[in-house]
This record gives C-alpha cells, structure tokens and sequence, in this order.
C-alpha cells in the first residue's frame, strides 16, 4: 500500500511589478520556507499577507506549496 509523507511547505507571497510595454502585468514573488503542513488557511493567509505589507510593491496573492513523497 502506498503512502504520501509531507516533506516541506512554503509560503509564496506575489506582487504587483508594474505592466509590460503591452500591458501584461509583471508578477514578482518572494518565498518564505519552513510552513508548517497543518496550518490554518485563515492564520497563513494573515501571516502572508502581513509579510507583503513590508513591501514596497502593492500585495496581490500568496499561495501554500507542499512538497511530498509517495512511497510504495
């Protein structure tokens, strides 16, 4: 039987960089490692989005990205 173990997670943090000469939005991020697996969307939201307030480029998302292993 097979089982997926949790490996990592990060929290991804996206801002707006501006427009492209033909308007395209250019989207910067930054990455903040060490999330824990069974944290609250609402708390890791929050934490997020405060970190992108420091920021001088306007916040526009985050996003949770969990790395794991299938094992047989």
């Amino acid at each position: 039987m097979a089982t997926i173990e949790f490996k990592e997670a990060v929290g991804r943090v996206y801002f707006d960089g501006g427009l492209t000469e033909d308007g395209k939005l250019i989207r910067k991020s930054k990455t903040y490692r060490n999330i824990v697996e069974n944290v609250e969307a609402d708390a890791l939201y929050n934490a997020l989005q405060a970190l992108g307030q420091l920021s001088e480029l306007p916040f526009i998302g985050a996003e949770k990205v969990e790395t794991s292993s299938v094992m047989g």
